[in-house]
């Protein structure tokens, strides 16, 4: 069989800060999975959700699946311009369970349906492994199916060629079992129009319990081409400070699919905010979404907040920085990134 993207080729997948048509979102509802673990009661991590939600509606349309079981509450929290689209689903992590929307100049707009298990087997995903495909039904756009198993988190792109992953993550047994490299890149040259891969260790012992085994959207995000915000922690004795210094190492060796080095810029994490009896708690404000005019930027109510609006308002120029506090889903090991999936506009622009 052959796919359009083998026959024509020139499928792109743009860089997150191209204007959008909306973002896509996935309302939790799954009480067992979020209070059995987590230390979180649903009605809280809703209310983060939703607070995320109408920040980014200020600035482009919000798209929330909704199980069936939680129409009532979405609509409750949600602002009256949020659309909300019934599907059943397990889980709220659209980042990861939604599709990698592509563009070509001739096709259009279609999207990459990536294997979705559930981080390798974590967590219930009978329904979640197919939510991209009726996400991109729903819109009447074609659907790339892969045998990766790979998440939306794991990836970040420069929308020139350049893609950044983790090892951690991808190589990862539970994902790709004899899978190589060679392989992975292929499919991300086919279906997204990469020219260079650049491979980070991630979180390559587990160290910090992580549930996506060491997503790239904590460890560093695109600010333009050429130029990275990285995460960096000043607790420089901590097991995770030498995560974040071999993925920093990892960063100043590489160069990109232009050849270019990068600008690394620090953002430091939101070390104050860690809640220390929870399993897990993501405080990179790497996590940050770039919607349409604006930088959504996670915020826990600690000074390190205002530092890192600084950096990304430096970073930025001309978008409006806008905090969202999201302590009770950061108990879940995600941040705004994690919860969110871009559409672009078509025709691209920009």
């Amino acid at each position: 069989m052959q796919f359009a993207s083998d026959v024509h080729n020139g499928w792109v997948m743009p860089a997150e800060w191209v204007p959008h048509a909306a973002t896509w979102m996935a309302f939790p509802h799954n009480k067992a999975l979020w209070e059995s673990g987590w230390g979180v009661t649903l009605a809280e991590v809703q209310v983060d959700f939703a607070r995320v939600a109408n920040a980014i509606a200020r600035f482009e349309p919000v798209k929330m699946v909704v199980d069936p079981s939680a129409v009532a509450r979405a609509r409750e929290l949600c602002g009256a311009n949020i659309e909300l689209i019934e599907l059943a689903i397990n889980d709220s992590w659209c980042r990861d369970s939604g599709p990698s929307f592509v563009c070509h100049p001739q096709l259009g707009l279609a999207g990459v349906s990536w294997r979705f298990n559930a981080w390798g087997g974590k967590s219930a995903h009978d329904l979640d492994e197919s939510l991209a495909r009726r996400i991109l039904n729903g819109l009447g756009l074609e659907c790339f199916g892969t045998p990766l198993s790979n998440e939306g988190g794991a990836i970040h792109v420069d929308g020139e060629g350049t893609l950044i992953t983790t090892e951690s993550v991808l190589l990862n047994p539970n994902r790709n079992p004899g899978m190589s490299k060679a392989e992975m890149e292929e499919v991300f040259t086919r279906l997204l129009g990469v020219k260079k891969t650049i491979w980070l260790p991630g979180d390559p012992q587990y160290v910090t319990g992580d549930m996506t085994d060491g997503h790239v959207d904590g460890v560093c995000a695109f600010a333009k081409p050429g130029a990275l915000l990285v995460d960096a922690t000043h607790d420089k004795g901590s097991v995770y400070a030498e995560v974040v210094r071999e993925n920093r190492r990892a960063l100043e060796l590489a160069t990109d699919a232009r050849g270019r080095q990068f600008e690394l810029i620090d953002l430091y994490e939101a070390t104050d905010a860690v809640d220390t009896e929870a399993e897990v708690f993501c405080a990179s404000y790497t996590n940050f979404y770039i919607c349409n005019g604006a930088i959504i930027m996670p915020a826990y109510g600690i000074a390190a907040d205002d530092e890192a609006a600084a950096t990304l308002r430096m970073a930025f120029p001309g978008r409006e920085v806008v905090p969202v506090q999201i302590n009770q889903l950061a108990h879940g090991g995600g941040g705004v990134h994690c919860i969110t999936q871009q559409q672009p506009a078509w025709p691209l622009k920009g």
